[in-house]
């Protein structure tokens, strides 16, 4: 095993990337838009595929603008949102546009009623818009389920929040459109990974305290048993001849489970915590294999 707190930085390896104008379209607890340049400068500098199976908000996904990719997600909303964007964002675009004008406390609610209501009717582009418009209008970004299956975040306090923003949805469209969609669990989304394929494991991270875990993106959790499966899949990735890299938590657990990869420590910020003072740098690590 390989420890290093302050690593060697390599400078990105395609630089014509750097000023593509896609951007994740939701925001996502523990997406990676602050971790980015860590990540950049671990990545293998040529690949053939791009593989990110716990995609989310898929940052590094829109930052390094893959010609062939594989985004996949267990949770379904998020998938059909992205499929969406695909084939009719300018449909996504005029129902944003609609919530834009319609947005207060009153529509925020009454929006979010109807979007746990098993019974109402959607048209993929309503339930498309609906879904960015509740994460970008909702606390601190917060997609959070309970065990119903509802969506229950309360309403956020912002001045002005960009509810629709159509040149960055035409971008991330077009974007999206280079990559197979997956609504999967994340050893189905890697299955087909070949010899220099590169993949990015995002997993919900092992919690660093008994209440620190986080994981009701959907109506699962991941359990210490599920970080030993995953850590399995890496190793098996890694030794069919695929180029592996996984953030987690600075845990002596994940260390454990990836002693053979390279592993390193780094900071990172801290966005949401119940408890304010608690919000600021944390150690993560990155772990990578295979090149």
């Amino acid at each position: 095993m390989v420890v290093r707190s302050l690593p060697r930085a390599r400078r990105d390896p395609r630089p014509a990337l750097r000023d593509s104008i896609a951007a994740p379209v939701v925001k996502w607890v523990g997406g990676k838009t602050k971790l980015l340049p860590e990540l950049l400068a671990r990545m293998p500098e040529r690949f053939a595929r791009y593989y990110e199976p716990f995609c989310g908000g898929a940052a590094v996904f829109f930052r390094i603008a893959p010609e062939r990719a594989v985004l996949a997600d267990s949770n379904a909303d998020l998938m059909a949102l992205y499929t969406c964007l695909v084939r009719d964002v300018a449909g996504v675009i005029r129902r944003l546009e609609h919530h834009r004008a319609a947005h207060c406390e009153a529509h925020y609610y009454a929006t979010r009623t109807r979007w746990n209501d098993r019974d109402s009717s959607w048209s993929p582009a309503d339930r498309a818009a609906t879904f960015i418009y509740l994460n970008k209008t909702c606390f601190n970004g917060l997609w959070r389920v309970n065990r119903a299956g509802a969506f229950n975040v309360p309403i956020g306090r912002y001045t002005d929040p960009p509810i629709c923003v159509p040149e960055a949805l035409r971008a991330a469209s077009a974007l999206l459109a280079r990559a197979t969609l997956r609504c999967t669990d994340y050893g189905t989304a890697v299955a087909d990974a070949r010899r220099g394929d590169f993949v990015y494991f995002d997993p919900p991270y092992d919690p660093v305290a008994p209440t620190a875990n986080f994981t009701s993106y959907t109506t699962d959790s991941f359990t210490a048993g599920d970080q030993r499966a995953l850590a399995d899949t890496a190793h098996a990735l890694a030794a069919r001849g695929c180029q592996v890299m996984l953030s987690n938590s600075d845990t002596p657990f994940v260390r454990s489970l990836y002693k053979s990869f390279r592993i390193d420590r780094v900071r990172c910020v801290r966005a949401i915590n119940s408890n304010g003072a608690r919000r600021g740098e944390v150690d993560e690590v990155i772990v990578t294999a295979g090149y």
